[in-house]
């Protein structure tokens, strides 16, 4: 198994990816929905952090957090999310598929896939350009002609404060010469 190390910064803004087991689309169905909700909102009670930006999409969603500034543990913060969602959740939101044995013995299920994708935002041209990366990806993934047409985005709360029109990203974009060539 690769040595994987996240760097880690105090007060850091971090984009990030979470998919679930084997993509089961199971995170825009009502209890995905408020499973999520209540494991961010109780983990930010304990563990603060500002969410910038959130998605939704059947099976990952992508978020840009903001740790306070004498913090830097990201990994605790996004485990304990993936931890309530399971505990309180889980069983309803198991899927039909045979547990490795890996998983077995770790004990874990098969709602969330192990790890999470993280990218240090460096400055405000890219935190400007996950930003809109976030609000797009359900019209990137086929899901919708424009952001505004996706109910599961920050993409709403952000019209209404006026830091999106809301005919914005009725256009094609491509972001894959901005981002590089992954697909999430």
């Amino acid at each position: 198994m690769p040595d994987y190390r996240r760097h880690y910064v105090p007060g850091g803004t971090y984009f990030i990816t979470q998919v679930t087991y084997k993509r089961q689309p199971w995170l825009c169905t009502e209890l995905g929905r408020t499973a999520l909700r209540h494991a961010l909102k109780h983990v930010q009670q304990n563990r603060p952090f500002q969410i910038q930006a959130f998605v939704l999409l059947p099976d990952h969603f992508h978020t840009i957090w903001t740790l306070p500034s004498e913090d830097s543990n990201l990994s605790t913060r996004m485990r304990l999310v993936k931890q309530t969602v399971t505990k309180y959740y889980g069983k309803e939101l198991e899927q039909d598929t045979v547990l490795s044995t890996s998983r077995s013995k770790r004990k874990e299920r098969n709602v969330w896939q192990r790890r999470f994708w993280e990218h240090q935002i460096r400055d405000e041209a890219d935190f400007s350009c996950h930003f809109d990366y976030i609000h797009y990806n359900p019209v990137r993934h086929g899901l919708c002609e424009a952001p505004r047409s996706w109910p599961f985005s920050s993409f709403h709360r952000l019209v209404q404060e006026k830091i999106y029109p809301l005919d914005w990203g009725g256009i094609a974009i491509d972001y894959a010469d901005v981002l590089g060539v992954w697909d999430v």
